[in-house]
C-alpha cells in the first residue's frame, strides 16, 4: 500500500445551500487515491496555525458567505504565497469573505450576480429560480492548459455566475450572460467560469460552476475540478501556461 506523500486541507462551511459537506466528500476518495493525507476543518481558525499550514500542499475551500478574521486571513495568504496551492468552486471560494479586500485580491474573482430564469414577479423563491441553461466555453488558453485540455464546450443547467475579475487571471473558460427584457444590462456580458492565478509561489484554481452536488457530479465539472486540484497542489509537475504566452505552433 502506498503512503500519502502530500497534505490536503479541506475547509468547509458557510451557507448550507451549497452543500459544503456533500460536495467536498465527493472528492475525498480522489484526493486520497492521489497520495494526499486529508484533514477536514469546519472553521477558518486553522489558518492561524503557521506550523501546520507550512506543511499543507493543497487547500480545498468551500466556505460560502462567511467572514474571516485578520489573523486567519494573514495565515492563509502567507501559506499560499509560500507555495500552498488553493482550489475551490462556486461561492465556496468566489463568495467566501466579503469583508476582506485582500482575500478578493488573492482569489481574483468575486461573485456579483446570478440571473434568474424568469421575470421577478414569476419567481417562487426557491434556489431553482436561478437555474438557467448556459454554455461553458473553453478559451484558447484553456484548450492547451492541463486542467481543461481536451474538454469541449459544455452545457449546464444551474446558476450562472457573473464574476467581477481582473486581467491577472489566466482564464480557461468563460460564460456569457444574455440579455432578457427585464434585465438592467443592455448587452451580453462575458465572465470567467474557470480560472487560475499565481500568487507568490502558490497556485490558485477556481471553478465558478459547482452550486450543489449534482453540478460537481457533472462529468465535465468533476473532471475539471479534479485536474484543478492536482494542478494547484504544491509539487505539481503539470505545466502552467499563462495568458500572455504564445500558443505553440
Amino acid at each position: 500500500m502506498s503512503h500519502p506523500t502530500r497534505n490536503a486541507l479541506i475547509v468547509r462551511g458557510g451557507w448550507d445551500g451549497h452543500q459544503p459537506v456533500e460536495t467536498t466528500a465527493l472528492f475525498l476518495p480522489f484526493l486520497e487515491a492521489n497520495g494526499f493525507a486529508v484533514r477536514i476543518e469546519d472553521s477558518t481558525a486553522v489558518y492561524t496555525d503557521a506550523e501546520y499550514m507550512s506543511t499543507v500542499d493543497l487547500i480545498v475551500q468551500v466556505n460560502t458567505m462567511n467572514t474571516i478574521e485578520k489573523d486567519e486571513l494573514a495565515g492563509l495568504i502567507a501559506a499560499v504565497r509560500a507555495g500552498t496551492g488553493m482550489a475551490g468552486w462556486h461561492g465556496g471560494i468566489a463568495d467566501s469573505y466579503r469583508n476582506s479586500a485582500d482575500y478578493l485580491h488573492m482569489i481574483g474573482g468575486q461573485f456579483a450576480h446570478h440571473a434568474s430564469k424568469a421575470a421577478p414577479e414569476e419567481l417562487s423563491g426557491e434556489q431553482s429560480d436561478n437555474y438557467i441553461p448556459y454554455t461553458v466555453h473553453i478559451t484558447p488558453l484553456g484548450q492547451r492548459h492541463p486542467i481543461t485540455a481536451g474538454v469541449a464546450d459544455f452545457d449546464l443547467l444551474t446558476e450562472q455566475y457573473w464574476v467581477l475579475s481582473d486581467e491577472y487571471n489566466d482564464v480557461l473558460a468563460t460564460t456569457t450572460q444574455t440579455v432578457r427584457p427585464w434585465d438592467a444590462w443592455d448587452r451580453p456580458v462575458t465572465a470567467p467560469a474557470i480560472w487560475t492565478r499565481q500568487w507568490g509561489r502558490g497556485r490558485i484554481f477556481v471553478s465558478a460552476p459547482g452550486h450543489r452536488l449534482e453540478v460537481v457530479e457533472d462529468p465535465n465539472v468533476r473532471g475539471i475540478i479534479e485536474r484543478g486540484m492536482l494542478w494547484a497542489a504544491r509539487g505539481s509537475e503539470l505545466p502552467a501556461p499563462r495568458e500572455n504566452e504564445e500558443a505553440a505552433s
